[in-house]
């Protein structure tokens, strides 16, 4: 009798904690790397954005809630989208948003201005069409919904995510749909950190901030950034976690990290010298404010909370370092060790593959297939300067590079660079390059370790030497599992 009691209630709360999971997505504050372009130049400030797992676009200017296999969105305002009526922001899906492509698999494995204006003139034509049929918003360089496509294009971002419920989520949804859509965009009390403050402030209130002092009264995507991250582990229940997107290998110049005012100030040799100049006593009081109340490395902050299971070993640590449990402190110091390790690598495997790659190298030189080592610095440039990219009607990419009278085509994504009608040989230099730069990039710009070995086994497919297989080299993971590790909402 009891254990027939007992067993519907067993049920019953299993159930309540399934529906329970199902009924947690995400959302998250985008932290984008500065573009040297317009008063950026100045500022440093980069943008801000926000992500949403369980919200997809109805329209660009509408939103609701994703279907099953749907990957989220992000949503974003801009001085001017340059769309044909003012709009204060639109929404896309989160793979346009990243790769500028639907399916990760066909994502560009380089980048070049060439590259990204095919991706955003795809998106323009197939999903725009009826927001942008004016010259302006078609064909200038200015109109921001560009900035929409393809982000890793042209620089790194971060994304700080914490859990939602399906009604936090209905009730932002309700809320923006029924609001006017309407840009009012001003760079002092209505800029994009303002606008991602808001959104984030509808799921927790006074999760996000202003930094008053070290922004001089302005919002900036640092100081919302780091407000919602100290908001984030002050409530462990969030399950917060940080994801980290780098710009991708190519042509186009590499993003800055972005800055408060007061770091802007502080490391900018424009900005410093004619304050010690004119304002020492000012200068004195930026640095100051900077050093003791402005400091976050968000690169520092990933490293600490790349899943969600090492934010929870770093609450236990912290835990067990005040009650004074010295061996217990130990064992989940070396776990939380091993989970960052299996997500950024450590200096061991990064060091084991430039060594790897360099007798690949040698070995590509001595056979012919690369002029020489300087020649993979040039490799992008020559297809960016010959070549015409296209895409398909399965949506995928390729480009077609014409020089001194031959010509040859090769797939620009992981999942046709090596593809039938692929050149065999364009195909390996651009590896080689793709790899070349990611192994001489810093942490913050190179792509975490399963990504980069997605890259490392397709160099191997493409007739790397025996060496690459080294017993001094980490196996490759399943790349599926080291997805779904960091992207829960990944199919």
């Amino acid at each position: 009798m009891l254990l027939r009691r007992i067993c519907p209630i067993a049920v019953a709360l299993l159930a309540l904690l399934l529906a329970s999971a199902q009924a947690r997505a995400d959302v998250g504050v985008i932290l984008n790397d500065s573009l040297d372009t317009s008063v950026a130049r100045i500022t440093g400030s980069g943008h801000s954005a926000v992500y949403f797992s369980r919200i997809c676009p109805a329209s660009p200017i509408k939103l609701r809630l994703c279907n099953p296999g749907e990957q989220g969105s992000v949503m974003s305002n801009y001085t001017t989208l340059g769309e044909d009526e003012p709009f204060e922001w639109n929404i896309v899906p989160f793979n346009t948003y990243v790769y500028g492509v639907s399916n990760p698999a066909d994502a560009p494995l380089f980048s070049s201005v060439k590259i990204k204006r095919a991706l955003e003139d795809a998106y323009r034509d197939k999903v725009l069409a009826d927001y942008c049929e004016g010259h302006t918003c078609q064909s200038s360089n200015k109109a921001e919904w560009r900035e929409m496509v393809s982000a890793e294009s042209e620089r790194t971002f971060y994304i700080l995510i914490v859990s939602t419920t399906v009604e936090q989520d209905q009730k932002l949804i309700d809320e923006y749909n029924s609001l006017p859509n309407v840009n009012h965009f001003n760079g002092m009390a209505r800029n994009c950190a303002d606008f991602t403050k808001r959104v984030i402030d509808t799921y927790f209130p006074h999760a996000a901030h202003r930094d008053f002092i070290n922004d001089f009264g302005m919002t900036s995507p640092k100081a919302v950034a780091r407000s919602f991250s100290h908001y984030a582990e002050r409530h462990p229940q969030m399950q917060y976690r940080i994801v980290h997107f780098a710009q991708l290998p190519g042509t186009i110049k590499r993003s800055s990290e972005c800055r408060s005012g007061t770091e802007q100030v502080y490391h900018s040799k424009k900005l410093l010298v004619p304050m010690a100049v004119f304002a020492p006593h000012e200068l004195a009081v930026v640095t100051g404010s900077y050093v003791l109340t402005g400091r976050y490395n968000v690169e520092k902050d990933f490293e600490g909370h790349a899943t969600v299971r090492e934010t929870e070993l770093g609450d236990r640590l912290k835990l067990a370092r005040s009650d004074d449990e010295s061996e217990i402190a130990e064992q989940l110091s070396a776990e939380e060790t091993k989970e960052r390790a299996d997500v950024l690598g450590t200096q061991q495997q990064w060091k084991a593959y430039k060594e790897s790659f360099d007798a690949i190298v040698a070995d590509a030189v001595r056979d012919g297939r690369l002029s020489s080592r300087d020649a993979l610095g040039h490799v992008f440039e020559k297809i960016n300067a010959h070549g015409e990219p296209s895409i398909d009607e399965q949506g995928r990419l390729w480009i077609r590079v014409d020089e001194n009278g031959s010509a040859a085509r090769v797939g620009l994504s992981q999942s046709d660079v090596l593809a039938t009608g692929s050149d065999r040989a364009l195909a390996y230099q651009v590896l080689l390059a793709n790899v070349s730069e990611i192994l001489k990039s810093p942490a913050r710009r190179r792509p975490t370790l399963a990504e980069f070995q997605k890259s490392w086994q397709l160099l191997q497919e493409a007739g790397a030497p025996a060496q690459v297989e080294s017993a001094s080299l980490p196996p490759v993971p399943n790349f599926r599992a080291a997805s779904l590790k960091r992207f829960r909402f990944l199919p």
